[in-house]
C-alpha cells in the first residue's frame, strides 16, 4: 500500500512572520493609529496581514512591509489599518448608558449634537438615534449625531443600514418593529434601520491620531468607549485633551466598561458609571486648564 501524505496542519503558515516583522506591524499601526498591540496579537496579526499579502499577491511579510513604508501602495494603509482593527459592538450594548444619555437630553434646551467616535457598524449610533427618539417621542428629534471611524469599510456597513435578523433578536419587539423594516424576498432574515433614523446620523471616517478631525462641535455628548483600550497612557492623554474644546460646559464623555480616564486626564471628573463630565475648571472656555 502505497502511503499517503498527511494533510497540511491548519496551523501551519504559509508565510513565515518573524518577529522582526512583528515588530515592524506593531510600530506601524502605532504610528498610523495610535494602536498598541499587545504581544500576545501575534498570531492575530499573521491571521488577518496574510490575506492582504495573499490579495496583493506578495510572497513575504517583509516585502509586504517594505511596501507599506515605502510609500510606493497608499491604499493598502487603508486595508492594512482596517485589517487590524477590531470591531466588536451591539445595540445597546452597555445598556446602563442610554437612559443617562436620554435623562441629559431631556434637560437640553437647544438641538442636541452628539459625536459616536467609534461606530464601527452602526449599532452605536443608531441606538443613539433610538434613544433620541425616544425620548422626543418623535422620528425627527432635533438631535444630529456625528458618527466615525477608522475603518472605512464598517462605515460602508453602517451607513446601509443593514443586519441579519437576530442583531436585533434581543431587542424589545417594539423597538423593532418601530425602527426597523424587515426584508422579504431575497432580504429576507435581514433588517434595514428605517430612513428617518438614518437621516439622523451622518457617518465619517475619521483616525484620532489625524492632527484635523473633520468635525465641528460643541457637542453635548462624546461617545468613546471600548476605544482608548487600544491606546497607550500618552496617546489616551492627547485625544482627551482634544476632546475638551469640542464639549460644552455641561457636556458627557461616555467611556467603555472597562476604561478609566481619570488617569489620562486631569480636564474630566468621574459623574457615575463610567460617565464623565468635565471639571469645572475647564467649563468657562472649554480649552485645558
Amino acid at each position: 500500500m502505497t502511503a499517503q501524505p498527511k494533510p497540511q496542519a491548519d496551523n501551519v503558515k504559509v508565510f513565515e512572520f518573524t518577529a522582526r516583522d512583528f515588530a515592524r506591524v506593531r510600530t506601524l499601526i502605532y504610528r498610523q493609529a495610535g494602536i498598541a498591540l499587545a504581544e500576545s496579537k501575534q498570531e492575530m496579526v499573521y491571521s488577518r496581514l496574510a490575506r492582504r499579502l495573499r490579495a496583493k499577491g506578495l510572497n513575504s511579510f517583509s516585502e509586504y512591509l517594505d511596501r507599506l513604508e515605502g510609500g510606493r501602495d497608499s491604499e493598502e494603509w487603508e486595508a492594512f489599518t482596517n485589517a487590524l482593527t477590531t470591531n466588536l459592538t451591539a445595540f445597546f450594548r452597555e445598556e446602563h448608558h442610554f437612559p443617562i444619555l436620554a435623562e441629559h437630553l431631556r434637560k437640553l434646551k437647544d438641538p442636541a449634537t452628539i459625536w459616536c467616535c467609534a461606530s464601527s457598524t452602526g449599532e452605536e449610533p443608531y441606538s443613539l438615534a433610538m434613544t433620541a427618539c425616544e425620548v422626543y417621542g418623535s422620528l425627527t428629534p432635533p438631535v444630529t449625531i456625528v458618527a466615525t471611524d477608522i475603518d472605512t469599510n464598517v462605515l460602508d456597513t453602517a451607513a446601509a443600514g443593514v443586519y441579519p435578523e437576530e442583531r436585533v433578536s434581543k431587542l424589545a419587539r417594539d423597538r423593532v418593529k418601530r425602527f426597523f423594516q424587515r426584508g422579504v424576498g431575497e432580504r429576507a432574515g435581514f433588517v434595514r434601520v428605517r430612513p428617518e433614523l438614518r437621516r439622523l446620523v451622518t457617518f465619517k471616517p475619521l483616525n484620532l491620531l489625524a492632527s484635523a478631525w473633520p468635525i465641528n462641535g460643541p457637542f453635548d455628548a462624546i461617545f468613546c468607549r471600548n476605544v482608548m483600550i487600544y491606546f497607550d497612557k500618552p496617546t489616551q492623554s492627547k485625544i482627551l485633551a482634544r476632546f475638551v474644546p469640542l464639549m460644552k460646559p455641561d457636556g458627557l464623555l461616555f467611556a467603555g466598561h472597562s476604561e478609566n480616564f481619570l488617569y489620562a486626564c486631569d480636564a474630566f471628573k468621574l459623574r457615575g458609571k463610567t460617565v464623565y463630565e468635565l471639571d469645572p475648571r475647564h467649563r468657562r472656555t472649554g480649552t485645558p486648564a
